[in-house]
């Protein structure tokens, strides 16, 4: 039996989407939809649902209250509360997702193997949950060599960020960080398709990485060899577009912008 999953996001489009990618990844039942989080709580008091593909921002109750509820909430005997997956346009929540231990974070838009990965994630810590002996084996951050178009280093200048992934600690390369960007004391790397949190602050990211790394914000550290183009904004100000695959977009400070042009030579 295929696990049953429940979708809760206010916008239409957003839940087809979730809706159409699932079918591609295959092997999930989606039985419910919810419009908001009042919703979403009644749908989940009436069935047992193993994921639950969880916006944050809606009306009413965030998904954030949403997720806290359910980690309060007393599940029936033999009944495995679902595992949470935020899906979700804003990546500054990352830190209190996972307080909330949130199986996997989703910043939209995400590929249907972003999404498979994620799947395999919760339904690999389920297993673990119920079953302590379980083997888990929930998918790792992806491997430096999926970073597309980023030089390398020679041997001697790499720098790798260690990550804590389901226990194990995943070496990430530096040249595969698009972007780091300050999160309460932790910090998230933008990978070219996905996104993961450390527990290092940015001021120590940046003595780390240092190099082709500028910090153009206060709460932003950029790789400058992902920068695609430097677009002039309504007020005066700067934002850089980045070359990863959703063409990100990072402002720019007014005291760190003369610096970021003499270091792109423009």
């Amino acid at each position: 039996m295929h696990p049953r999953a429940l979708i809760v996001d206010d916008e239409a489009p957003a839940r087809e989407e979730l809706r159409f990618l699932l079918e591609e990844v295959g092997g999930v039942q989606v039985v419910g939809e919810a419009t908001n989080g009042e919703e979403a709580l009644l749908l989940l008091n009436s069935l047992a649902y193993d994921l639950v593909f969880l916006d944050i921002r809606m009306p009413g109750l965030t998904g954030l209250e949403v997720a806290q509820r359910l980690r309060g909430a007393s599940a029936p005997e033999g009944v495995r509360p679902p595992q949470v997956i935020f899906t979700t346009a804003y990546p500054d929540h990352a830190v209190e997702a996972f307080d909330l231990a949130a199986a996997d974070y989703l910043v939209k838009p995400f590929s249907a193997d972003r999404l498979q990965r994620a799947v395999q994630r919760a339904l690999a810590g389920a297993e673990a949950a119920s079953s302590p002996a379980a083997a888990v084996s929930a998918a790792a951050v992806p491997e430096p060599a999926q970073a597309e178009a980023a030089p390398r280093r020679n041997a001697q200048q790499l720098v790798r960020i260690p990550v804590q992934k389901d226990g194990r600690t995943v070496l990430v390369d530096g040249d595969a960080i698009v972007y780091a960007v300050a999160a309460r004391g932790y910090a998230s790397l933008k990978l070219t398709d996905d996104r993961v949190l450390v527990s290092f602050s940015l001021n120590e990211l940046e003595r780390r990485l240092q190099g082709h790394f500028f910090r153009v914000h206060r709460s932003y550290l950029v790789n400058l060899r992902y920068v695609r183009e430097l677009v002039p904004d309504f007020r005066g100000a700067l934002v850089l577009v980045l070359n990863d695959r959703q063409r990100s977009r990072v402002e720019v400070s007014r005291r760190h912008a003369p610096e970021l042009r003499r270091r792109l030579g423009v």
